[in-house]
């Protein structure tokens, strides 16, 4: 991983990974957070993990996100912040974009949610081409 970040490019093409490894097919546009979500069963969850790790293997917590490069924390804020069961996920800081994604267990012992989204400079085409990547197009 390039201390500096990584491009554009490398960014959607970890995405196609992650979207190519997920256990579950179905992927919607979350409209509140501006990011793609995809819910499943706690039983893939060890599997869901794994393949989120590979797009975005930094990893915080309600402990560790004040330690996040800035676009993480802002990630952070924007979502309503990350509670003791919850975890993001992220690419690497530095360049202009980061991707990152929403660990968000629903609290029934059932399901969880992965909500991966653009945070540092995005652009409108970055957006398009997130929705494109995971087929979230409405």
């Amino acid at each position: 991983m390039q201390t500096g970040g990584l491009s554009s490019a490398q960014i959607f093409e970890a995405l196609s990974q992650l979207r190519a490894k997920w256990p579950k097919r179905g992927w919607s546009w979350d409209h509140r957070l501006t990011c793609v979500a995809s819910s499943f069963s706690v039983e893939i969850a060890s599997e869901a993990r794994a393949a989120a790790l590979v797009a975005l293997p930094h990893e915080w917590n309600h402990r560790t996100v004040f330690q996040a490069p800035a676009p993480v924390m802002e990630a952070a804020e924007t979502s309503g912040g990350v509670r003791t069961d919850q975890f993001l996920f992220s690419t690497a800081a530095g360049g202009r974009l980061i991707a990152y994604g929403l660990w968000w267990p629903w609290g029934d012992d059932t399901t969880i949610s992965l909500r991966v989204g653009l945070a540092g400079y995005v652009g409108e085409r970055d957006l398009v081409r997130l929705r494109e990547v995971f087929n979230a197009l409405e």
